[in-house]
């Protein structure tokens, strides 16, 4: 699973920061993606977020929303795929530190891991210097 990070750069909504869609790239959904996640900066406290792809809907003029991606059973079972959007946010940002947690299941860590070498080799690959900009044999004169 690849991680895709979209960045917002409209003013609305307010804290905002991008978009995020999940690849699949090996198994049944391999070749297909869900969109609909998103990355918010907190109100309080500082911090980020992520919302899931959710359908709005309507009750007596109230406006409603549900979840399109839920746990069968436990609630917690969520938490990996949110903070492995929030670690690929944070290499797409350029954040300084380890942007993977320790997680005990070796197989999705390994996943993490992955994927966030995948956007440090997209976003932070070295380009050669255009020709303007390389130092020449005579510099060394002092001209």
């Amino acid at each position: 699973m690849i991680v895709k990070i979209v960045p917002h750069d409209t003013p609305a909504p307010a804290g905002k920061l991008a978009d995020a869609e999940l690849h699949f790239t090996e198994g049944p959904l391999a070749g297909l993606k869900l969109i609909g996640f998103a990355v918010w900066q907190r109100r309080v406290g500082g911090g980020r977020n992520v919302t899931f792809p959710s359908r709005q809907y309507s009750v007596n003029g109230e406006r409603r929303a549900f979840s399109l991606l839920r746990s069968i059973a436990d609630s917690t079972v969520i938490d990996p795929i949110r903070q492995t959007i929030l670690d690929a946010y944070a290499v797409f940002e350029g954040a300084v530190g380890p942007a993977i947690t320790p997680d005990p299941d070796a197989a999705l860590n390994a996943q993490v891991e992955a994927t966030v070498q995948r956007f440090r080799e997209h976003f932070h690959a070295p380009e050669p210097l255009p020709p303007v900009m390389q130092p020449r044999d005579d510099d060394e004169e002092g001209r």
